[in-house]
């Protein structure tokens, strides 16, 4: 399987992905969309993984490559690819799909509990009905029509779409290394304020031992992406 990987800042960790995917023998290709002509044709890939960004997919004067983007999604959609969007790849899944992103009421910053929302998926089978998973977002996204809601946390309602039987958005960072973590938590401390779901950087760093459940259910989530 060909998976390409668009990633929009430097220091994100991809590596639980493509660990993953070099362990079941697949190829994959990480691209920055805001490079001209980095974006391949569809028919480069069977997989397209969207990763997360400090930006908002609103902000296109701001990112002009978002447009791009957000059309190269489309065409992806279109060709009936396999589709993985997370955070900011969730929220643009959401857009092109014809959801609407706007800014939350509350920021999420830290390792929160979320719950599914009693809806099955292939996609999503295995989850638990509880379980952590690292967040670091202040926009959310209303579900497009004909999505499947699958897990839902105290902040954002909207954590986890599925769309027909191909597509995933999540809110959320299963793949979130380590070191990722500690980079946004240096680059991004002024972020860390007191509010209800900002936790702080020593509660953060207190609960370490959830990336490798995290990555536990990616490697799962992926196998499934293989299997459909």
């Amino acid at each position: 399987m060909d998976i390409v990987i668009v990633k929009h800042f430097d220091f994100d960790d991809e590596s639980a992905i493509t660990e993953w995917a070099a362990s079941r023998g697949h190829s994959f290709t990480v691209v920055d969309p805001s490079g001209e002509g980095s974006l391949p044709d569809t028919s480069a890939f069977e997989l397209l993984i969207i990763l997360g960004g400090p930006m908002s997919v609103y902000e296109e004067e701001a990112y002009p490559w978002l447009a791009e983007e957000k059309s190269f999604i489309r065409k992806a959609i279109d060709a009936d690819k396999k589709l993985l969007g997370i955070c900011l790849g969730g929220q643009l899944l959401a857009e092109v799909l014809g959801g609407q992103v706007f800014r939350s009421e509350h920021k999420e910053l830290g390792f929160h509990p979320l719950r599914l929302s009693g809806n099955e998926h292939p996609l999503f089978a295995g989850m638990p009905d509880g379980f952590h998973s690292y967040q670091w977002h202040g926009d959310a996204f209303e579900l497009p029509a004909e999505a499947l809601l699958l897990a839902s946390s105290e902040a954002c309602r909207n954590q986890a779409f599925a769309y027909g039987p191909r597509i995933l958005g999540l809110q959320f960072h299963l793949e979130t290394t380590r070191v990722c973590a500690e980079t946004m938590l240096d680059r991004w401390r002024d972020e860390l304020v007191d509010a209800p779901y900002i936790q702080s950087a020593e509660a953060i760093r207190g609960q370490w031992s959830r990336v490798e459940d995290s990555h536990g259910y990616l490697r799962d989530i992926l196998d499934r992406f293989e299997q459909a």
